[in-house]
């Protein structure tokens, strides 16, 4: 995406050159800047990082300049770099991602993890194929890893947006993996079905929180960060809705806020759901809560916190 502001670089460049300007370039980033550049110029070219220390003589046509130029500029003001390479890699896979939706994020695999632990626990109990469905699913990375890890189990991937759930759909057909893909606001396209699990990293940053002006935040689609002024809007509807949807003894797994652990632990519980807890990511920051829905007459002994 060219603009009257991108510079103009006309010439053929050889890679030392080419890497020089991307660095200029990308100063804001201080001592990431080399390493911005070089990814950023290994994109332009279709190659490897390693390919760059390997062959330094590579020419770097006057076209990959002019798009190198473009995405420098883009980079610098703050835009994420899937955006401008259009994919981002999640649980190993490559998904494509556009500004419709969210940058699929490292943290958001322990979801994935848990998931699968969940339901495998569920299949040898249940002695059949768990039913699972992933709320808000955006470029579908959730949903389409768990359907890449078990191409058996049935799953359901749900958005309000039509611009994501096409991408999902897209990006599940790329990956070669069977979702169920339905349009709408969490629970609603779900009708009276019921699932084993419900998963979800839904919008959890109150409107008013500073971070939402972060440079890569301010590029992202705004209703799939912040539900408005109560930041746990939307995580209260889905834990007080998932047990309408949820099998007898099936489990809600939440994504939410590094500081939200406690809190969401507290309205589990007070909700009714038995086994709550919050499980840290790799950096031991609490990123998802989890509860089992049991029937009310057979939960009253197993709540825990």
């Amino acid at each position: 995406m060219l603009t009257a502001d991108t510079p103009q670089v006309l010439a053929d460049s050889d890679l030392a050159t080419a890497l020089r300007y991307a660095e200029g370039a990308l100063t804001v980033f201080g001592d990431q800047a080399a390493r911005e550049a070089r990814w950023l110029l290994t994109q332009c070219l279709g190659i490897s990082v390693s390919r760059t220390h390997i062959e330094p003589d590579l020419t770097v046509s006057a076209a990959q300049m002019q798009r190198l130029a473009n995405w420098c500029q883009r980079r610098a003001a703050g835009e994420p770099l899937a955006y401008l390479v259009g994919q981002r890699e999640f649980w190993s896979l490559d998904f494509v991602v556009t500004p419709a939706v969210l940058v699929p994020r490292p943290e958001t695999e322990l979801l994935v993890e848990l998931a699968l632990h969940r339901g495998d626990q569920l299949a040898r109990e249940l002695e059949r194929v768990p039913r699972i469905v992933d709320l808000g699913t955006g470029s579908g990375a959730i949903a389409i890893a768990l359907a890449h890890e078990r191409p058996s189990w049935s799953i359901t991937a749900v958005d309000l947006s039509p611009a994501a759930l096409q991408l999902a759909a897209a990006n599940a057909t790329r990956l070669g993996v069977k979702l169920e893909l339905l349009l709408g606001s969490w629970f609603e396209p779900l009708g009276e079905a019921r699932y084993d699990i419900v998963v979800s990293n839904p919008p959890y940053v109150a409107g008013d929180d500073p971070v939402l002006q972060n440079d890569s935040l301010r590029f992202e689609p705004r209703m799939a960060l912040t539900p408005g002024d109560d930041a746990y809007a939307d995580l209260q509807h889905l834990q007080n809705m998932a047990p309408h949807h949820l099998n007898e003894g099936g489990w809600l797994l939440l994504e939410h806020g590094a500081s939200q652990g406690a809190e969401m632990q507290r309205r589990l519980v007070a909700r009714g759901y038995a086994h709550v807890v919050s499980v840290p990511d790799l950096a031991g920051l609490e990123r998802v809560t989890l509860g089992r829905w049991m029937h009310p007459t057979n939960s009253t002994q197993q709540r825990t916190t």
